[in-house]
């Protein structure tokens, strides 16, 4: 699916910056940058699962 990412000025030109800087595309680097977050979003999920099995054994 395709999708326009509009990012402020700023944020923009930092991306463009790092980009250019490592030698990869800014797509590769938003679309690292956002499974990155997810992935640390998930495991906050699961340690809070985790910690509620445990007090409801």
């Amino acid at each position: 699916m395709a999708m326009t990412l509009r990012l402020l000025d700023d944020l923009g030109a930092k991306l463009t910056e790092r980009a250019r800087r490592v030698g990869r595309s800014k797509q590769e680097l938003a679309i690292e940058a956002i499974r990155d977050a997810l992935d640390r979003a998930e495991l906050k999920v699961d340690d809070v699962l985790v910690e509620l099995m445990d007090s409801d054994a």
